[in-house]
């Protein structure tokens, strides 16, 4: 199977290679020209439906008029058989002059009606065959309307989950569908007159059942048109936590041509597992069956007169419990998919016609805490990316190629980080070797590789206590959180190791540094720079986490180390940064000196100090993060400083808790103080060190 998954996608990007070369046009122009020669297909196979429709209309007129002709004269005859009963009451030769005429007449009049009989018949034929052939071409159609057209809105609907392009408007499709309706019930109503004409005359021959093949025929278009058009126009979220509100809306396309909002349908929303969803598709006994508890689940659908959409918007949904299924082998949780199932009834046609419609959303997976977030995401992104048209809910791949993983994660990133900077072929080189372990620097050798699912969010990557999507999910969220404008800047080089760092800044002038993402902390970004000293030549600092960047941001952190003055290659640093830096501000009205926090690295102090100037008052933040020599990364200095924590890190509250303390204490006059208001030993000590 992997080398079928292989060489089917190098067969797909060599299919598609030469026909952008063979068109001589761009990727989107190319897939623009398709699109409008495809539409253009549509309207113009519409406006020969238009056609036959109207010309079996007018044979249909036809067959009626030269049957009312034919009754006629059947009532002819009739009364020309009544009168042979009256010839008695004349006298012989009268008798015998118009029994002659009326001979003459009946045998006339019994060889035109076995013509016109047959000719009859034979319109009738036609007629049916005619709309054998209109149904054919309105299959076809529908065909490419339902399984090509609106499976790839669905499609996109479904990658635009994972970050891709909106999935577009429905106007056109509803266009399309109301159309199709429009057209079948015409053609619907015209063999029902063509039934009621047979059953008018009785005529023995092959109609009743050629009529009778095309109504239920037509009757199953109608119906794959409108259980079809039944879909959900806004998905509910993928990641649903319990006890919390959400939204969705469901929007039948043929709703209005078909005037069911005439009696507006109510559509009910139940939460269902894979099992029962799979159940369901089979047509099993599902007995009603749910997996959870929705609240607000019921919403009529609405019509609205000037856009003509019939849809049901739910607002204020919540999950108030799951039942989940028993979990095989090693699936967690955030592993286990549901699907929110919609269903309504409705009748079209003066109840003619009665209709049981359901539809899926997008599996979703449930969660009860925040920290189940990050996981549930990946088996979303995971289905979305790799679900196959038409699969058994919820069958998805367990390997894919590594390419294919490289096209879903460029998604979800640049949507993530909200940035049309994606990941290059440098940054896709450098996730092939964290997750295959490999040292392999040519992205051309990750081709053929394929990845499963564990390796993606299963198992921790080699040497680490996290999995491959865990740590990729970490840089989204600093970039998103706090990075943003400094990636579109091209600030943040990001996706390098350690090693390539240091190949990297080696032969760059002093104080040229980089931004690259940590391996050690997820979501963590370091500083590598460039400095000579009697003991090295490398620096990395500890990496900054959120948490970090919560207190104080990245950019003024770097305005702080005076010493980093090349952003790599050769930006000036306050040429790239300088736009971000906290304004200063103005000095205070109300006598009180604010304090500040500074980012500090010791064995930089001095040198910080010098810069910064001796008359200034800060909280310095130190060491944190640590500068660790370019051999030892994970070995962080002690930290004797009790306002950080055992970690080292900068604790912000209880360092603000000490210094308005201290700000009380010296406010006081000396001999007002009560001993029982003084501060720990060590802790004003400490604060006065810190406020210097």
């Amino acid at each position: 199977m992997e080398l079928v998954r292989c060489i089917r996608h190098i067969l797909y990007n060599e299919q598609r290679l030469v026909r952008e070369a063979n068109n001589g046009t761009s990727p989107v122009g190319s897939l623009a020209d398709a699109m409008s020669q495809k539409h253009l297909q549509i309207n113009q196979t519409f406006e020969e439906l238009r056609l036959v429709t109207q010309d079996t209309e007018n044979e249909l007129k036809k067959l009626q008029q030269t049957q009312e002709y034919f009754i006629i004269q059947y009532q002819e005859s009739l009364r020309v058989q009544a009168q042979f009963a009256g010839l008695a009451q004349l006298n012989p030769q009268e008798r015998l002059s118009r029994e002659t005429a009326l001979q003459q007449k009946q045998v006339s009049l019994e060889a035109w009606l076995q013509r016109e009989a047959q000719t009859l018949q034979q319109y009738r034929v036609e007629l049916a065959e005619k709309h054998q052939k209109t149904l054919q071409l309105l299959r076809k159609q529908q065909t490419i309307i339902l399984d090509d057209e609106l499976i790839q809105w669905k499609r996109r609907q479904q990658l635009a989950g994972n970050g891709g392009p909106p999935e577009g408007s429905l106007d056109v499709l509803q266009s399309w569908c109301e159309k199709l309706a429009e057209i079948i019930w015409q053609n619907r109503q015209q063999i029902r007159r063509a039934e009621h004409l047979c059953q008018q005359l009785p005529i023995p021959g092959p109609v009743e059942e050629m009529l009778a093949e095309v109504n239920a025929t037509i009757t199953d278009i109608i119906s794959a048109l409108v259980t079809s058009t039944f879909i959900i126009e806004k998905q509910p979220p993928q990641v649903l936590k319990t006890q919390t509100k959400f939204a969705a809306t469901v929007r039948l396309l043929v709703g209005g041509k078909l005037n069911v909002h005439m009696n507006p349908p109510q559509v009910k929303a139940t939460i269902i597992s894979e099992q029962q969803a799979k159940s369901l598709l089979k047509n099993e006994n599902t007995r009603n069956e749910c997996s959870g508890e929705i609240l607000n689940n019921c919403c009529v659908m609405e019509y609205h007169q000037a856009t003509g959409t019939l849809s049901a918007h739910f607002r204020n949904m919540s999950l108030k419990r799951i039942k989940r299924a028993d979990r095989r082998g090693a699936e967690s949780v955030t592993e286990e998919k549901f699907t929110v199932l919609f269903e309504s009834q409705f009748s079209v046609g003066s109840n003619e016609l009665v209709f049981q419609v359901k539809t899926l959303s997008l599996p979703v997976v449930v969660i009860v805490h925040g920290s189940q977030d990050h996981n549930a995401t990946a088996t979303v992104l995971w289905d979305n990316a790799f679900a196959e048209p038409g699969r058994v809910p919820f069958a998805v791949p367990d390997k894919v190629l590594w390419p294919q993983l490289c096209e879903a994660l460029n998604m979800k990133f640049k949507a993530e980080v909200q940035s049309n900077r994606g990941l290059t072929k440098e940054n896709l080189v450098f996730l092939a070797q964290k997750l295959f372990n490999s040292s392999t620097s040519h992205l051309e050798d990750y081709n053929g590789m394929s990845v499963s699912w564990s390796q993606f969010n299963r198992e921790n990557l080699p040497g680490w206590n996290y999995t491959f999507w865990q740590w990729f999910d970490g840089v989204m969220e600093v970039l998103k959180k706090h990075h943003k404008p400094h990636w579109n800047d091209g600030a943040i080089l990001g996706f390098v190791n350690k090693q390539q760092a240091h190949d990297l800044l080696i032969n760059k002038p002093d104080g040229t540094f980089l931004l690259r993402f940590s391996d050690s902390e997820i979501g963590g970004i370091t500083i590598a720079w460039k400095f000579d000293s009697p003991d090295r030549n490398l620096w990395n600092l500890k990496p900054f986490t959120t948490r970090d960047f919560s207190i104080r941001s990245l950019a003024d952190r770097l305005g702080d180390l005076s010493y980093l003055i090349y952003v790599f290659p050769d930006r000036p640093k306050d040429e790239v940064f300088s736009k971000y830096y906290t304004p200063v501000l103005a000095k205070a009205v109300d006598g009180y000196v604010k304090p500040q926090i500074k980012q500090v690295v010791p064995e930089f102090v001095s040198a910080s100090a010098d810069s910064a100037g001796a008359s200034a008052t800060y909280m310095d933040q130190a060491p944190s993060p640590a500068v660790c020599p370019q051999a030892h990364y994970n070995m962080y200095p002690q930290n004797p400083d009790p306002v950080l924590d055992q970690d080292g890190e900068f604790d912000l509250d209880e360092t603000m808790d000490v210094a308005r303390h201290v700000e009380e204490l010296l406010r006081r006059p000396m001999d007002s103080l009560d001993p029982r208001l003084s501060p720990p030993a060590g802790l004003f000590t400490a604060a006065r060190g810190s406020l210097s």
